[in-house]
């Protein structure tokens, strides 16, 4: 197994993560593939595979972490949700991991089946908290475990306060890495890691990067998971609903300004929401000096 925390051109060290959804369509799995070994070029340190709503992609989210596992040199991590599933089942969904060479869990409670915003209801034979769920994770196997994080504030919390102390009983259930829900404003970011190092959280808090593809969706996702999108982003975008070529062009050149930010602000590891497209994530790994090894052989 080989990961992404190489040195670039320039001496910095950076650690890379990409996030995949499982496919609906025969023509969306050939995309994921194609993404999925073009991006194992760039020795990522892991790539998740999410759930559906629900988990209602249960199956083919095993599958293709294992063949992430079998057929390729990453390290996959499987999402893992708190809904609808017993206490038994998750047992079982994280012994067949195992038991398949997965050692990476990102665990999470998960969105209510009936949709973002609505109420959620654990399983009465199950967990009802992403801590619960980490707790159980680690009695188990010993695996490493990733959970999310909010830095302008979850849906359902009500103060960023009240995130924080969720992300310390996460840390205290045995979670070695918190991934961020995607922002667009870097202050936004560095405020919320400023008050998690201040009470003394030492995890990595990893920033969650989502190149803009289609504004209009992003904006709307972005209100129901309570992220902000700047007024000047906004503007970006405007007049380029029917000019694919232009959107696609500003989408680079906003997520690009995004990670350089953050890069020059010291930061060295992302992972990226690919959406099952390596086109973006590919050039801005480029432009941090992250290269397929060959490249550098030639240079």
């Amino acid at each position: 197994m080989f990961n992404a925390l190489h040195p670039t051109a320039s001496g910095r060290r950076f650690n890379i993560s990409y996030e995949f959804f499982p496919p609906k369509t025969p023509e969306m799995e050939t995309q994921l593939w194609e993404t999925v070994k073009r991006l194992e070029a760039l020795k990522p340190h892991f790539v998740s595979v999410t759930y559906g709503a629900g988990g209602s992609t249960r199956e083919h989210t095993h599958a293709i972490v294992s063949r992430i596992a079998r057929e390729t040199h990453m390290k996959p991590a499987a999402h893992l949700t708190c809904v609808s599933s017993s206490v038994p089942e998750i047992d079982d969904i994280l012994h067949g991991y195992w038991d398949a060479g997965v050692r990476h869990i990102v665990a999470l409670r998960g969105d209510p089946p009936t949709g973002v915003g609505t109420a959620f209801t654990p399983n009465p034979d199950g967990y009802a908290r992403s801590c619960d769920l980490v707790r159980g994770i680690r009695r188990l196997h010993d695996f490493e475990i990733s959970v999310s994080t909010y830095p302008e504030g979850h849906p359902e919390s009500a103060s960023v306060e009240q995130d924080l102390d969720a992300l310390q009983a996460k840390i205290d259930a045995g979670a070695t890495r918190a991934i961020t829900q995607f922002f667009f404003d870097n202050d936004i970011y560095f405020r919320f890691l400023d008050k998690a190092r201040a009470r003394g959280i030492a995890i990595p808090i990893v920033p969650g990067v989502m190149p803009i593809r289609n504004f209009r969706q992003v904006a709307n996702f972005a209100t129901k998971a309570g992220a902000s999108v700047p007024r000047w982003i906004a503007e970006r975008f405007e007049g380029l609903d029917d000019d694919p070529e232009t959107r696609a062009l500003v989408a680079a050149t906003t997520a690009v300004e995004q990670v350089m930010g953050l890069a020059r602000a010291g930061v060295d590891e992302f992972h990226f929401y690919t959406n099952n497209r390596a086109d973006m994530v590919f050039a801005i790994c480029h432009l941090l000096g992250v290269r397929p090894l060959r490249e550098k052989a030639d240079a």
